[in-house]
């Protein structure tokens, strides 16, 4: 396995709290906890979260332009299927207006850019 950059760890810990927002605004029951590679702090997920979580850290792990990595949704390439792809839409853009409204003007950047 290759070394996790910054960068790489940073993308993890992000579509990780965007996806915990998600599962928790959405109220999916049986949440475990989850460990985020690159982070300490597990987070709170359902199986179906869990198993999103998993497929996209391990796309994220293995993106072919990690040098030049440009955000997902600026790709010339797409990692995920298209139902995954899909899916990823609905919650980034779901759970982003929620940790805006909530006060997270960090995760701001990451939105629009």
């Amino acid at each position: 396995m290759q070394t996790m950059t910054r960068q790489m760890a940073k993308d993890i810990r992000v579509i990780g709290r965007f996806t915990e927002v998600w599962c928790a605004g959405h109220r999916h029951d049986g949440r475990q906890p989850v460990t985020v590679p690159g982070s300490d702090k597990p987070l709170q997920l359902c199986p179906e979260c869990a198993g999103f979580f998993e497929y996209a850290v391990l796309k994220r792990q293995k993106c072919p332009l990690e040098a030049e990595k440009p955000s997902c949704k600026k790709c010339r390439i797409h990692c995920y299927a298209p139902q995954q792809r899909d899916k990823v839409r609905q919650i980034m853009a779901w759970s982003g207006r929620r940790m805006l409204l909530r006060g997270r003007l960090d995760y701001l950047w990451h939105y629009f850019f």
